[in-house]
């Protein structure tokens, strides 16, 4: 059975003193998970830095977006190949900051997921609703079209051992989760549909929520039955309180295996 895997994601949080304070903490609590595995996603410029720390550990590496192109006159961007060179497993796929700050539309970001998948990297695609679709109860049918978006590209074994985040945009930064049933009801939801084109590629995906998941709720989100991990931004950057998050989701996972 798969480890529930928890994803700290800094966003442009962070520096050498942030990383030399906090890392050793991370390494420790990481060296008494048996249920549970987690993995870093820094600012780009600290990646390498932090890969050093992190050998001979379990965790691993996340990147916080990628280009489309390989290679190029493309100043600022980063490519897939660059990433894989410094010893990235994951890359972020489709974050609502970035569909709405860098206005990333559903084609763009299937190229950056595809692109990701065929150079051996594994793409977290996050997908999820805005507080007005919410209120139009379109919150399946915007998740279907963000995955569709793929699917019209590729076949479904793409999806094949990735990602799908379901973070509903509106939850972000509110320091409030998604009510428990309509999370279960969404993950259900796209879980069943991907199933109906191929059950196996469905049962390889690992799902994850993320949406203002702290120490304090997290106890909550374990009643439900279809996730398999958590991406966790602002309350990764406290380690304490990221520790306790860890630790009470490690005791969650062992009592529901048990």
């Amino acid at each position: 059975m798969k480890k529930f895997l928890i994803i700290a994601n800094w966003k442009l949080n962070g520096d050498f003193n942030f990383i030399n304070k906090n890392i050793n903490l991370i390494k420790k609590i990481d060296n008494s998970l048996n249920f549970c595995k987690l993995a870093i996603a820094p600012p780009y410029v600290y990646i390498d830095y932090i890969h050093n720390y992190l050998k001979n550990t379990s965790i691993n590496l996340v990147a916080q977006n990628v280009d489309i192109n390989e290679k190029g006159s493309f100043t600022g961007e980063i490519s897939i190949n660059m990433l894989k060179d410094i010893g990235v497993k994951y890359v972020i796929i489709g974050h609502s900051e970035r569909r709405i700050n860098h206005y990333e539309n559903n084609n763009f970001i299937a190229k950056k997921f595809i692109l990701t998948k065929k150079k051996g990297l594994i793409p977290i695609l996050c997908i999820g609703e805005t507080k007005e679709e919410k209120k139009q109860n379109i919150t399946e049918k915007i998740c279907i079209n963000q995955i569709n978006s793929i699917l019209k590209i590729c076949e479904v074994k793409i999806f094949y051992n990735t990602i799908i985040a379901y973070e509903p945009i509106w939850a972000i930064g509110s320091r409030k989760i998604a009510d428990i049933n309509e999370i279960e009801k969404t993950i259900s939801f796209i879980k069943k549909y991907i199933s109906s084109i191929n059950q196996k590629i469905s049962k390889s995906i690992v799902f994850q929520y993320g949406g203002s998941v702290n120490k304090d709720n997290i106890n909550n989100l374990f009643q439900i039955k279809n996730i398999n991990g958590l991406l966790v931004g602002k309350a990764s950057l406290t380690i304490e309180n990221f520790i306790s998050l860890v630790k009470k989701a490690e005791k969650n996972i062992r009592l529901l295996r048990s």
